[in-house]
C-alpha cells in the first residue's frame, strides 16, 4: 500500500488495519457465549433467554463481543468506537451509551440496576459474568 503526504493519523491507522486484515490468518472468534441463563450467538446475532429469542444488531453484537473478550476490564467509549465502528467513521461517545442502554434492555433482568454491563463513571464499561 502507498499513502501520499500529508496524511492523517486516522488514515494511516485505517490502512495499517486493512493490510493486517488481508495478510494475517484469521483468529478463532467465539461463536457463542453463555452467562447466567442467557446464550449469545454471535453468528446468528441473537440472544437466547429462557423464554424468548431476541435479535441484536451487528453493532450490538460487536460491543457485546468486545466487552466479553475483555471481561472484568474497563473498556473506554473511545476503545469501543475504534474496535466496533473503526477509524473510518466518527460517531460520538454518546452513541456507545445508546447501544449499551439498548443491550441492557435485552440482557439484564433489571436494566436500571445492571448486573452484567456495568458503567464505570468517566471511564467506560465493563462486563461481569
Amino acid at each position: 500500500d502507498y499513502i501520499l503526504k500529508p496524511f492523517g493519523i486516522r488514515e494511516l491507522l485505517a490502512r495499517i488495519r486493512a493490510v493486517l486484515r488481508r495478510t494475517c490468518a484469521p483468529i478463532d472468534e467465539p461463536v457463542s457465549f453463555s452467562f447466567s441463563d442467557i446464550v449469545v450467538d454471535f453468528k446468528k446475532q441473537e440472544i437466547q433467554c429462557p423464554d424468548r429469542t431476541i435479535p441484536i444488531t451487528s453493532k450490538e453484537a460487536g460491543i457485546l463481543k468486545l466487552l466479553i473478550e475483555r471481561e472484568g476490564e474497563v473498556v473506554s467509549r473511545e476503545d469501543i468506537l475504534n474496535e466496533v465502528w473503526g477509524y473510518e467513521t466518527y460517531p460520538t461517545t454518546r452513541t456507545v451509551d445508546t447501544f449499551i442502554h439498548n443491550l441492557r434492555k435485552k440482557i439484564e433482568v433489571n436494566p436500571s440496576n445492571p448486573q452484567h454491563l456495568i458503567t464505570i463513571p468517566w471511564s467506560g464499561y465493563k462486563f461481569k459474568k
